[in-house]
């Protein structure tokens, strides 16, 4: 217990001969070796900007697809695995369906019907001109004609539906060949980031199967907590530094989350999306107006705080002057401050907690 004490009498006598010299901690060369004190230039200012915002990548919703079984079948064969890039109307993956073939049967079907009742719409509407029969019976063959044509477009939108494109369709009408055979294709040029089946398997329909997306541009979904947000517009400029990424700002959120009173705000990456990955979390920057404070980013371990006010200490000829800043952002490491500087002052970085304490005037 003595040693303890000695050790820490030499510190406790420092900060107590620590006196101030108007608003300054006055400190001489010794007292500042031995309370292990160090100090750093300001970094370079940022004109109206906010730094190192936790972000995350998404994918727009428009660019997104999900692929899914249209009728119940089995899968024959896949083509295409994970991270695959795949072109619009390329085959997926092949599956069998007895479903299909009754669909084909019942647009044959239709199809038979619906010639039947235009010919007997011709016929009887000779037949009424010619003052054979009534009216009535012509308007009858109408009605019949257009149901008969209303169910046949929806039998064709059913096999459209389940993959077939229309020009098979109107092959499956002039050859009457049916088949139980579904080739499942992508909607758009993309990049395969899921895949959920196996040949073999048997499925419902509208089982997902794949998850097929275009990966350029992307979104980030900004979280920047509400103090920061003054001064942020859509349309800002947004940048991930560490990824060479840029973009613009497109819509700020109206509410706040309940736990970090952020609010979320979406980027649209054009520049660089390919240097990111959706799901990826990553710090951004985005400038605000230009009417803001210049700003700075120092180690969080230069930002004290004394009765619920932030400060550095400046180093000046006598020792330290305590500064009162505004921060805002506090990141894993460092902190976005602002604060009457002039640029090229040098702060304590370290052996701030002594300062603090002569502030405080504990060892007095």
């Amino acid at each position: 217990m003595k040693a303890k004490c000695h050790y820490l009498l030499p510190l406790m006598l420092l900060a107590g001969q620590a006196a101030w010299a108007g608003d300054e901690v006055a400190l001489d060369a010794a007292q500042i070796h031995a309370l292990g004190i160090a100090s750093a230039r300001l970094p370079n200012k940022q004109h109206g900007e906010l730094g190192g915002m936790p972000a995350q990548v998404v994918i727009p919703g428009n660019q997104l697809y999900i692929i899914s079984t249209p009728l119940p079948a089995t899968v024959e064969h896949t083509a295409v695995g994970v991270g695959d890039a795949v072109r619009k109307g390329q085959v997926l993956a092949h599956l069998q369906s007895p479903a299909l073939a009754d669909a084909q049967r019942g647009l044959l079907q239709a199809s038979t019907e619906a010639q039947l009742a235009r010919d007997n719409l011709a016929r009887d509407e000779k037949l009424w001109k010619d003052g054979i029969i009534a009216e009535s019976r012509y308007r009858a063959a109408q009605s019949q004609a257009v149901a008969a044509d209303a169910a046949l477009a929806e039998r064709k939108q059913m096999l459209r539906l389940s993959g077939m494109s229309d020009a098979a369709i109107a092959q499956l009408q002039s050859g009457n060949n049916l088949s139980s055979l579904l080739a499942v294709t992508s909607p758009i040029d993309g990049v395969v980031l899921e895949k959920t089946v196996s040949a073999g398997q048997r499925l419902d329909a509208a089982i997902p199967m794949f998850k097929v997306a275009r990966l350029k541009p992307l979104e980030l979904e900004i979280q920047v907590p509400v103090d920061s947000a003054r001064g942020v517009k859509v349309g800002a400029e947004v940048g991930v530094p560490a990824y060479g990424a840029r973009g613009k700002l497109i819509a700020i959120g109206s509410s706040l989350s309940g736990a970090n009173q952020t609010i979320l705000m979406r980027a649209l990456i054009r520049e660089g999306a390919e240097n990111l990955r959706p799901g990826q979390f990553v710090e951004a920057s985005i400038a605000t107006s230009s009417g803001a404070a210049a700003q700075w980013q120092v180690p969080n371990g230069a930002v004290a705080r004394i009765g619920g006010k932030a400060m550095v200490f400046v180093e000046t000829a006598k020792g330290f002057r305590p500064e009162g800043v505004t921060v805002l952002h506090v990141g894993a490491e460092s902190s976005v401050i602002t604060g009457p500087f002039k640029g090229d002052e040098k702060i304590a970085v370290r052996g701030v907690s002594a300062l603090k304490a002569s502030v405080m005037g504990v060892g007095e």
